[in-house]
């Protein structure tokens, strides 16, 4: 083998190797933007779940003092009722 030979051969190792590792390099620079992305989409939804909660137990927080109100409301409704039939 010639001297030129063996550069031909070094500069073809070098040039697969580029070839073949730019694109896994940017895969794997991809590949950790989406795991972070992933990590903050998990907090968020752990963030959302926590805040639905307390808004459902504020709904129907709401909704059982709405039930004692109407409750009331026609316990009244029948006092004036009875009272009316007696009269």
């Amino acid at each position: 083998m010639e001297r030129y030979d063996v550069i031909i051969i070094v500069v073809g190792l070098v040039t697969t190797a580029l070839t073949i590792g730019a694109p896994v390099i940017k895969l794997n620079t991809a590949i950790t933007r989406l795991i972070v992305k992933l990590d903050g989409l998990g907090k968020d939804m752990d963030d959302l779940e926590l805040h639905n909660h307390e808004s459902h137990k504020r709904l129907w927080d709401h909704n059982d003092e709405q039930d004692e109100k109407l409750a009331d409301h026609e316990s009244r409704l029948k006092v004036i009722e009875n009272e009316k039939e007696r009269n």
